[in-house]
């Protein structure tokens, strides 16, 4: 029995994928609402790059079944197709034709006719702040310009759901922010995002909902904050106007929580604490009993480079200059770079 809502954009339950006798997917479950970003994260090798692989048709799964924009994958491809763009982590451009060039021969790929599709192309220079570079080849271009221009050509089909794998690696940080203030454009346009990245603050920055994928398993799902909150090492960091305020409040938050850290050069303790409104106002609601004035409070959460640690055993890669992980090798995560297009 089919359970998709009907608000649904990605859809799948079950979903495996083997190479050899390596399980890649281990039976996964999506549920990605229309209009919001959907973040996967996880290690190199988790399987991130083969999941958008089979949702966006380039690879059958071995199991499972999945629907994208209420079209069935195995069913309706063509109908999948027509629904998405697909943006990998390497920029699928031809460096010897223009930009304008590049953008024509997308929209001659799903043929939108030659006055509609020079006019889409010149749409999307313009919305992706292309049109000086219009006319230069693009091997002449930056790798901020490369990427935005991909992602221009993935929008010439003007598509449901866009899948970005990785679309920011290797840019330096102001592409990196001109490439989150571009999805954040498309998701106020109603477009749906599904994101797989190596960077951590880029999802807690843009997703509305984190999938973190380990061992071809989902491990944990929720909302950035929701995450961090399973992680321990939360706190509250509470400062005092004097020293006889800070020894009453040690006080009474130490006989029922005895690792409360004391800073009296500060005026400070240090509460363990999950960071929600729950626990904020029990803990304030003790020391008001006790009459006891707090100055400043602070909430320190721990961030996704902790839940991932905690969650997975290890923490993200590090990345060289280039913007590649250090500890990247080929395997059969690599990602497939070619567009899709209905033909």
């Amino acid at each position: 029995m089919n359970t998709e809502p009907r608000q649904t954009a990605i859809y799948a339950a079950g979903l495996r994928k083997a190479f050899g006798d390596k399980a890649v997917l281990d039976g996964i479950d999506l549920d990605v609402p229309r209009g919001t970003v959907f973040s996967l994260l996880g290690p190199n090798g988790a399987g991130k790059t083969t999941a958008v692989r089979i949702l966006t048709t380039l690879i059958p799964a071995d199991g499972g079944e999945a629907r994208i924009a209420g079209r069935d994958l195995v069913k309706d491809p063509d109908g999948v197709r027509r629904a998405i763009g697909v943006t990998g982590q390497y920029s699928a451009v031809d460096g010897l034709l223009t930009g304008r060039e590049n953008l024509i021969l997308m929209a001659d790929l799903h043929r939108l006719g030659k006055a509609p599709g020079r006019r889409a192309a010149d749409e999307l220079l313009e919305r992706l702040d292309l049109v000086e570079a219009a006319n230069r080849r693009v091997n002449t271009y930056s790798g901020g310009m490369r990427r935005r221009l991909d992602i221009a050509m993935t929008l010439i089909g003007d598509p449901q759901i866009i899948f970005l794998d990785e679309p920011t690696t290797g840019l330096d940080p102001r592409s990196r922010r001109t490439m989150w203030e571009i999805i954040r454009g498309l998701v106020q346009h109603g477009v749906t995002i599904f994101l797989t990245t190596q960077y951590l603050e880029e999802a807690d920055h843009l997703a509305d909902r984190i999938a973190v994928l380990d061992g071809g398993r989902l491990v944990a799902e929720g909302t950035a904050d929701e995450l961090k909150r399973q992680v321990p090492g939360g706190h509250v960091r509470l400062r005092f106007g004097d020293l006889a305020e800070l020894d009453a409040a040690a006080r009474t938050l130490g006989t029922v929580t005895p690792d409360v850290a004391r800073d009296d050069d500060a005026l400070a303790l240090q509460v363990p604490s999950d960071g929600g409104v729950r626990s904020l106002r029990a803990l304030l609601g003790r020391l008001e009993d006790a009459s006891i004035e707090v100055g400043e409070l602070s909430v320190h959460t721990p961030d996704l480079d902790d839940v991932f640690l905690a969650l997975t055993g290890r923490p993200q890669s590090r990345r060289s200059q280039n913007g590649r992980p250090d500890n990247e090798r080929p395997d059969n995560e690599r990602p497939d770079t070619k567009k899709v297009t209905s033909r």
